[in-house]
């Protein structure tokens, strides 16, 4: 399911969107729901009804008028409550998912929620239910399952191109908070971030494994580190005031999974020189897919059934119209950008629920990744192996 190129701009219904959320998530989430609508044939027209966010009444005015919001709110209950509204896409921090999300489906809104799902396995199953009970569709937000390289990674593992899987490394990467003099921020606190680098971004190469793979995991064992344990409260001032940092800095597990191969993920955020380093091998017996989010439109695939002088690694340029979202919507070369996969999420989400069709990731994914991560924190503190 992919939404085709635009080609014109016919009568159609409208889908009527509010957003919470004016950072980081929230900048991704305008971005989209202002551009699916111009890259593609989508069918519906999208109105960017209303912004909320906790922020001054000018400071959400003027975010609203940049990304073309045409209205705004200061409370959340008001927006997920108001007539006006079709679907709601929740871009605010991991504690405040559940409530958003459960107003949202009591009030029969569909609902695009960032991941991970919840701050916890409970959480994420009761947002699950309710969507399931209230009949409205749900997207969780894993967006870089919509990069063409990934998504064709995932096609020639289907295809059997690599046979029966063995193993899958990941490693999830960043360094921005290496330096420990940088100050306190709410992800630094269990109780509003659920966990630290297992959740932000460890979450990622789980949803990935499970998208390309199609395995299950079955049962792993976790370690979890905080290596800077405190840090100081207020930007700017190293030496003053310290807070205690509540979640994990790296996270590590091992795992098995449903057809007995193995796994071996780490997530830090104290890899020094690397930015956003999210990778993922896929070891099998005929062959291997490697994909690294650094260079995004590249696949490598290594096909062993080949004579075996021509045998290596084989770097694929994922923008053409034979690969999965066509590339994108530029002429083959001329790549994508982190942006863009939420551009092509949103607007197969948006197609779905038009259309009533199928679409993943859904709440049900985003449950299944919360049991793994759930596992792997229990395990980290067992120190033993834990069924998933």
């Amino acid at each position: 399911m992919e939404p085709q190129e635009k080609k014109s701009s016919n009568q159609k219904p409208i889908l009527r969107v509010g957003l919470i959320g004016h950072q980081f998530m929230g900048m991704t989430h305008s971005n989209a729901f202002r551009n699916a609508g111009n890259w593609y044939d989508l069918p519906c027209n999208v109105e960017m009804t209303a912004l909320c966010a906790k922020d001054t009444e000018a400071n959400l005015k003027a975010f609203a008028d940049r990304f073309g919001w045409k209205s705004i709110e200061t409370d959340w209950r008001k927006l997920v409550g108001r007539e006006d509204i079709d679907l709601v896409s929740v871009a605010a921090p991991g504690f405040l998912h559940k409530p958003m999300v459960l107003d949202a489906v009591r009030n029969g809104k569909h609902v695009l929620c960032e991941k991970p799902l919840a701050n916890s396995l409970a959480d994420a199953n009761e947002m699950l239910d309710a969507a399931e009970k209230a009949g409205v569709r749900h997207c969780c937000g894993y967006s870089y399952r919509f990069t063409p390289a990934q998504a064709l990674a995932k096609q020639l593992v289907q295809e059997g191109k690599i046979g029966r899987i063995y193993q899958v490394f990941a490693r999830y990467a960043q360094d921005w908070i290496v330096d420990p003099d940088f100050a306190m921020v709410w992800r630094f606190d269990k109780a509003l971030a659920g966990s630290g680098a297992l959740g932000d971004i460890c979450a990622h190469s789980i949803d990935a494994t499970r998208f390309i793979t199609g395995l299950e995991f079955s049962e792993v064992v976790g370690n979890l580190q905080t290596l800077i344990s405190e840090r100081p409260v207020k930007t700017g001032e190293p030496r003053g005031e310290k807070a205690k940092v509540t979640v994990d800095d790296v996270a590590q597990f091992l795992c098995r999974f449903s057809n007995g191969a193995t796994g071996c993920f780490e997530a830090t955020r104290l890899a020094t020189g690397r930015k956003n380093q999210n990778r993922i091998e896929v070891n099998g017996e005929k062959g291997s897919v490697f994909w690294d989010f650094e260079e995004q439109n590249y696949l490598y695939f290594y096909d062993r059934t080949t004579p075996m002088h021509q045998q290596g690694f084989m770097k694929i340029n994922a923008t053409q119209d034979v690969h999965p979202y066509r590339g994108g919507p530029w002429p083959a070369g001329h790549g994508i950008g982190y942006a863009d996969t939420f551009v092509f999420e949103v607007a197969n989400f948006i197609t779905a629920i038009v259309n009533k069709s199928e679409f993943r990731p859904d709440f049900r994914d985003g449950v299944a990744v919360q049991k793994v991560l759930d596992a792997v924190e229990r395990s980290a503190i067992a120190k033993k192996w834990i069924l998933t």
